[in-house]
């Protein structure tokens, strides 16, 4: 041990393993004698201007700590800086084990964990007789410390008396008196389920590259309707994905573009620029629908009548034709191939070209967007659907309620999720399709959502969908 008269009193080390220097805490600067101040700490306070006990009111007296904060150190009656008192008092001869917490306090949860704590000497197995405060020598310098690489663990500590417990060793202070190291890389999910490999299977599952047929196809061919008045509720992405989704898992599928935008034939990636044979040519001049379907590029099964500019004349046109209303669906009649399923994009009206679908199709399937203007020009929608049911298509069913554009955050699309499911009861699929960017991206590539990124969201979700809907259509007429 060194010789106290060679050890520098400006900086010593308590038996607790911390540094303290006596003239940091100084109020003017550094002044020898000063209070001991902890360098490996954070102070919970200190009482500016308090002078020292026995000084009086000095105003050059030095700072000391709050009574109680666990830093107080009464003085001595030689005037140096005695033993810690509160709550981080140690015992002036006796090591205490590294601990998160102070030895003899109570379990604080909010109370900051100490740093690492330095490898101490093993204590002998007695205590050794009291010494007095002014004849105890003084410790010893430390030597350097070695910071532990981050990303390591830190160096255990020396092992303590037999008669005291081995504390884990650790940086974290945990309730109890226990450290702990916890590693900042833990993964939060199990290692055999990472998120990109559920990504990778679900993009797997939907894309379908051997070709199987999946989804069960329909002993009939099912010809549904996706109409809305209101515009900008999903119709013409709801039927591009279920279409896609179907065509993806064995299903023959044909995709009827009758909205003067030609929105479904940018999503197939079907042109549709003016000059194209497109549905008009069916509806006004009596094409057949083998003439004008398009083969759609990379998906099987599936094929598009496009829609261009010219569609929008054909509601004045349409006005002095005979049997107006029952054009389209006798051009699907027509069409020589059997389709397992035939989508009708319809306009955001509910003009001739909606009725046409309307007379057309045999179900009718509506997405609703959940907001409050969607839910109310529902009723509309359902009085001219029981108007065309009535007067042309007996046969006609709303089989099949969309909730689209959810957003779990808002109040508002569960309050209107609850009162559809209430109103329609079963007609309502489980799934939902929530918002999701992935699903706006897709048509800007020409591409469906399905193709563009299977793994998203609002891909899984839209095959969820085609898979409710190609199970109801066994219930309701067995399999192909």
């Amino acid at each position: 041990m060194a010789d106290p008269s060679e050890v520098d009193r400006d900086d010593t080390v308590q038996d607790n393993g911390r540094y303290d220097d006596s003239g940091l805490s100084h109020p003017g600067g550094y002044r020898a004698g000063g209070a001991a101040v902890s360098r490996g700490t954070d102070y919970e306070g200190w009482s500016v201007g308090r002078a020292v006990p026995g000084q009086g009111s000095d105003p050059h007296a030095v700072p000391q700590p709050r009574a109680g904060s666990g830093y107080d150190r009464p003085a001595r009656p030689d005037g140096e800086p005695g033993p810690a008192t509160g709550r981080s008092a140690v015992p002036e001869r006796t090591p205490q084990p590294p601990t998160g917490y102070p030895t003899g306090a109570p379990d604080d949860p909010h109370r900051r964990p100490n740093p690492a704590p330095r490898p101490q000497p093993p204590a002998p197995s007695s205590a050794p007789p009291a010494v007095s405060p002014a004849s105890a020598p003084a410790p010893a310098r430390a030597t350097a410390s070695v910071k532990p690489v981050s990303g390591a663990a830190p160096s255990p500590s020396p092992a303590p008396p037999s008669d005291t417990p081995a504390p884990a060793a650790g940086p974290y202070g945990e309730e109890g008196g226990v450290d702990a190291y916890v590693s900042r890389e833990t993964p939060s999910r199990e290692e055999d389920d990472p998120p990109l490999a559920m990504e990778a299977m679900r993009a797997v599952q939907i894309l379908n590259p051997s070709g199987e047929v999946t989804m069960p196809r329909p002993a009939r061919s099912r010809i549904m309707c996706v109409a809305n008045q209101k515009g900008g509720v999903g119709k013409t992405t709801t039927t591009v994905n279920l279409a896609v989704a179907l065509a993806l898992h064995g299903n023959r599928v044909l995709v009827v573009d009758l909205d003067p935008q030609g929105n479904a034939s940018t999503g197939l990636n079907v042109p549709h620029h003016a000059g194209i044979p497109d549905v008009y040519d069916c509806l006004i001049d009596n094409v057949p629908l083998a003439d004008v379907a398009q083969a759609v590029e990379g998906i099987p099964n599936l094929w598009c009548v496009p829609a261009t500019i010219d569609l929008a004349g054909a509601e004045i046109e349409l006005v002095s034709v005979v049997a107006r209303e029952s054009r389209l669906s006798r051009a699907i009649t027509a069409h020589p191939e059997k389709f397992d399923y035939v989508f009708i994009d319809c306009p955001p009206s509910l003009g001739l070209l909606t009725v046409n679908a309307l007379v057309a199709a045999q179900e009718v399937l509506i997405p609703i967007q959940c907001e409050y203007y969607a839910l109310e020009g529902l009723n509309q929608l359902i009085n001219n659907i029981n108007l065309v049911k009535q007067h042309l298509n007996p046969t006609l069913d709303v089989s099949t309620i969309l909730l689209t554009m959810y957003d779990r955050r808002t109040r508002l699309a569960d309050a209107v999720e609850q009162d559809v499911r209430n109103h329609f009861g079963d007609k309502v699929l489980q799934a939902v399709i929530p918002r999701n960017v992935r699903v706006s991206e897709a048509p800007s590539y020409g591409q469906s959502v399905m193709t563009y990124d299977p793994g998203s969201r609002g891909a899984t979700s839209y095959f969820e969908a085609a898979q409710e809907i190609a199970e109801r259509g066994v219930k309701l007429g067995g399999a192909a």
